[in-house]
């Protein structure tokens, strides 16, 4: 018997659209009144509104990020992810504060932007960071609080919640400075992993992840056709790291979508093996088949293009 209060092919579409910033901002707010109806916004909107005019060029002595695979629309895709996390874990009986939601929300927005290049620093396109990103990143968000007087003491405590997204970094050696603390580490980590891979354009953005990695000589990769068949063992990698070290927190996502659209599914968890299975579809063929097979975006024309 049919589920009648089973979301639409559409509705389940629509979570993944999320290049634009107000909508998604939108879609936050929402979603965090569901956490605390009275939660005040005003924090998180002036780092939002701050974040979305750096990657677009318009923020003071910075150029417009030029990374294409870790743009706004990355970010955009952590931030909601985060909100829609910290929501399942909320309902699923550990409740979060007010101060919680906003680190979280604040990490998610800026833990990649450290690929911000100043207006001295633009030669490459930002990608060539890529080893030391999280470390630029945290340096970003220290004087960007210090410029503001910070006058809620985020800088400390946001630092380790931007390194929890930092690959090279062991979770363990981070030093937080409470449990609390490690679990929204935890979140903001879940959130970038699951975030972007769950991405519906995710196998055709891997294309530009290789020319990020290609121009940081990072990786052991021959050619992009390499990183899309090495990129099923990474999500393996990933599985294991997001089940252990972070103890499975994307679970909770099923709650977050029980509570919003009454099916208890984890919607991101399905749309990351989609991709994968049909990744799985594209490494079996020749080399010179894959790049017909990535359709979405026209990310493939636009790589053709450069």
């Amino acid at each position: 018997m049919c589920d009648k209060t089973a979301p639409t092919f559409d509705e389940v579409n629509a979570l993944f659209a999320n290049s634009d910033a107000g909508e998604v901002w939108g879609k936050a707010v929402s979603i965090v009144r569901r956490i605390n109806p009275d939660y005040g916004f005003s924090p998180v909107r002036a780092v939002f509104e701050d974040m979305v005019a750096l990657f677009r060029g318009d923020y003071p002595g910075y150029a417009p990020v030029k990374t294409l695979y870790h743009d706004l629309g990355h970010t955009l895709h952590v931030f909601l992810c985060a909100a829609r996390l910290m929501h399942g874990v909320h309902v699923s009986g550990t409740p979060l504060r007010d101060e919680d939601v906003t680190l979280v929300m604040i990490a998610a927005l800026m833990h990649d932007i450290g690929y911000a290049q100043t207006e001295e620093e633009e030669s490459g396109t930002g990608a060539q960071y890529t080893q030391c990103h999280v470390t630029r990143g945290i340096e970003f968000m220290q004087r960007y609080f210090a410029a503001k007087g910070d006058p809620a003491g985020h800088s400390t405590r946001l630092a380790p919640l931007i390194r929890s997204t930092d690959p090279g970094y062991p979770f363990a050696q981070i030093e937080f400075p409470e449990e609390r603390a490690r679990l929204l580490g935890q979140l903001v980590a879940t959130a970038d992993l699951v975030g972007q891979m769950a991405d519906r354009s995710y196998l055709e953005k891997l294309l530009f992840l290789y020319l990020e990695f290609n121009e940081a000589h990072f990786g052991n990769y021959s050619n992009v056709h390499d990183l899309l068949r090495q990129t099923a063992r990474f999500y393996e990698i990933t599985r294991e790291k997001l089940d252990s070290v972070y103890d499975g927190l994307y679970v909770k996502l099923s709650a977050h979508f029980k509570d919003t659209m009454g099916v208890e599914r984890n919607y991101y968890l399905d749309s990351i093996e989609k991709n994968i299975d049909y990744l799985g579809k594209v490494i079996q063929r020749e080399e010179a088949a894959h790049f017909a097979m990535l359709r979405r975006g026209g990310i493939v024309d636009k790589l053709q293009g450069l």
